[in-house]
C-alpha cells in the first residue's frame, strides 16, 4: 500500500469514529428547536469544557497558529494573549443569557437581544452580522483540512476535494444530532488534538534542533522581540498589535456559535467553572507555537506559511501510519470548529431570521427542520469562499473578528442596562459594523485593528440614541 493510501486510511478511520458518535449523540434530545439548538439545556461541565475550546481553537490553531509563529516570529503570541483573556466576559454575560433563556425560551443571541430591548428588527441584524463573520471562519475550517489532505498526501487529494470530504461527514453528523453531535465529537476531537499538539511540539525541536533550548538560540533574536512582524513582513507596531488583541479579546466572547452555549449549559455554575477552567487550555497551544518556531530556517520552505506543519511532517519522512495520525489531529482541529460554527449559523438564521425576524410561527419539529435544511447554504457560501479567497489563515481569522465583535455592545447593553433601546442599539451595530468593513478600504496603513474604531463608534451610538430616546420621551 502507497504512503498516501495508509494516511488516507488513517484519516478514513478518523472520519469514521467521528461519524460514529456524532450520529449517536443526538438519540436523546427532544424533536424540537430547544433540543436540536440548545441540547434541552443539559450540557454538563465536561462537554461545556470541550466545546469552548474546541470551538475556538481550530484549524487556524493547528495550522495557522505554527504558521504565524513561523513567518512573524513573535508576533504570534497574541494568540495565547487574546485566548487567555477572551472567556472573561462570558463569566458575566452566559450566567445571564442563561438564566433569561430559561425563563422565557431564548435560545440565540439574536433573539434575546430583540426580546429584552423589545425590538423585533435587531434579531436578523444580529443574525446577519453573525454570519457574515461566521462564514470566513468557516471558511477558513475547510480551507485548513484541504491544505492538510493535499500536502500530506502530496497532491493525491486537492485542497476542494478534502474541505468537501471532510465537511460532507461534518454536515452528516451536525444535520442528524445538532448540538450534542457538536458536544460530544468536540470532546473526542478536543482530546485527541491536545495529546497531539503536545507529542508534535516535543518531537519536533528536538528531531529537527537537537531541543527547545537550541532552536531558540538558532533564532535571530529580532525573530523572537515583541511585537514582531505582520503576516505581509512589516514591522507589527504596539498600537496595531495591542488593538489587534483587544478586538479579538472583546469578540471571542460573543461569537454567536459559542454564545449559544450559556443557553444549552446545565446550570449557571457550569458555565461559571467553565470560564474559570477555560485558561487551562491555553496549554494547547504553546507547543503549537513551538511547531512553528521549529520550522524556521528550513530548507526548502514550506510553499506557504499555514503549510509548515505538513511541510515538517514530510521532510522528516516518518511512517506514513504516523503522519496519518498527525493529518487526524489537524482534521480534528478544524472539524471541532467548523461543525459548531456550521450549526450555530443555521439555528441563528432560522430562529432570528425567520420565527423572531419575520414573526413566521413553526412548530418545534418544523423549527427543527428549518434549522436542518439552513445548513446546506452557509456550507456552500463557505466552502466558495474557501476556494476563491487567499489571505493567510490566522489574518482571515483576525478579519472575521472585527465585524463579530460589534455584537458585543448591543448584547451587553441587552443583558445590563435597562435604558438601552432596540433603535438604539440597531444603530450602533450597523454604524459599527460599517465603519469595520469600510475603514480598511479608506485608510491606507491603518495602524490599530479596524474593528477598534468601530467599537468606539458603536458604543457611542448606543449609550447617545438611548439617552436621546429617553430625553424625547420625558
Amino acid at each position: 500500500m502507497s504512503a498516501e493510501a495508509q494516511i488516507l486510511t488513517v484519516v478514513g478511520a478518523y472520519l469514521a469514529i467521528n461519524l460514529f458518535v456524532g450520529w449517536r449523540a443526538g438519540g436523546g434530545t427532544s424533536d424540537s428547536a430547544t433540543g436540536y439548538v440548545a441540547g434541552d439545556r443539559a450540557m454538563g461541565a465536561l462537554l461545556m469544557y470541550f466545546v469552548t475550546g474546541a470551538t475556538i481553537f481550530s484549524a487556524f490553531a493547528f495550522l495557522g497558529a505554527p504558521g504565524r509563529a513561523y513567518s512573524t516570529g513573535a508576533g504570534a503570541f497574541h494568540i495565547i494573549a487574546f485566548g487567555v483573556l477572551g472567556l472573561v466576559p462570558f463569566y458575566f454575560t452566559g450566567p445571564r443569557a442563561a438564566r433569561l433563556g430559561r425563563r422565557k425560551g431564548y435560545i440565540t443571541q439574536g433573539e434575546l437581544v430583540a426580546g429584552e430591548l423589545g425590538f423585533r428588527p435587531l434579531a436578523p441584524i444580529v443574525a446577519l452580522v453573525g454570519i457574515v463573520a461566521i462564514v470566513p471562519y468557516l471558511a477558513l475550517q475547510m480551507r485548513g483540512a484541504g491544505h492538510v489532505l493535499e500536502v500530506l498526501t502530496r497532491g493525491a487529494v486537492s485542497v476542494e476535494a478534502g474541505a468537501a470530504l471532510v465537511y460532507g461527514v461534518v454536515l452528516v453528523y451536525v444535520w442528524r444530532s445538532g448540538v450534542m453531535g457538536v458536544g460530544w465529537t468536540n470532546t473526542l476531537q478536543g482530546a485527541f488534538m491536545m495529546v497531539l499538539a503536545w507529542v508534535l511540539g516535543l518531537y519536533l525541536p528536538g528531531a529537527m534542533h537537537g531541543g527547545v533550548r537550541a532552536m531558540f538560540e538558532s533564532m535571530e533574536p529580532e525573530q523572537l522581540t515583541l511585537p514582531g512582524r505582520t503576516a505581509s513582513g512589516g514591522a507589527w507596531s504596539w498600537a496595531g498589535y495591542g488593538s489587534t488583541i483587544l478586538v479579538m479579546t472583546i469578540g471571542f466572547s460573543f461569537w454567536p456559535h459559542l454564545f449559544q452555549k450559556a443557553f444549552a449549559a446545565r446550570s449557571e455554575a457550569v458555565l461559571r467553572r467553565t470560564v474559570v477552567l477555560y485558561p487551562t487550555f491555553q496549554l494547547f497551544m504553546l507547543p503549537i507555537l513551538l511547531i512553528g518556531f521549529a520550522g524556521v530556517g528550513m530548507d526548502p520552505p514550506p510553499s506557504q506559511p499555514d503549510q509548515v506543519l505538513p511541510h515538517i511532517l514530510l521532510t522528516l519522512d516518518l511512517p506514513a501510519a504516523v503522519v496519518g495520525l498527525f493529518c487526524a489531529g489537524a482534521l480534528a482541529a478544524s472539524m471541532s470548529s467548523g461543525d459548531a460554527l456550521l450549526h450555530g449559523a443555521a439555528s441563528s438564521a432560522v430562529r432570528d431570521g425567520w420565527v423572531r425576524g419575520a414573526g413566521r410561527e413553526l412548530s418545534p419539529a418544523g423549527e427543527r427542520r428549518a434549522v436542518r435544511m439552513a445548513l446546506l447554504p452557509i456550507l456552500v457560501l463557505s466552502y466558495v469562499t474557501a476556494t476563491t479567497f487567499h489571505a493567510d489563515l490566522v489574518g482571515l481569522l483576525s478579519y472575521a473578528y472585527g465585524p463579530v465583535g460589534q455584537l458585543a455592545p448591543p448584547v451587553t447593553a441587552a443583558l445590563f442596562w435597562r435604558r438601552a433601546t432596540g433603535p438604539a442599539a440597531l444603530t450602533g451595530l450597523l454604524l459599527g459594523s460599517a465603519v469595520t468593513i469600510a475603514l480598511p478600504k479608506l485608510v491606507d496603513g491603518l495602524v490599530v485593528h479596524p474593528g477598534l474604531p468601530g467599537l468606539a463608534v458603536n458604543a457611542a451610538a448606543i449609550v447617545g440614541v438611548s439617552l436621546l430616546s429617553a430625553r424625547r420621551a420625558a
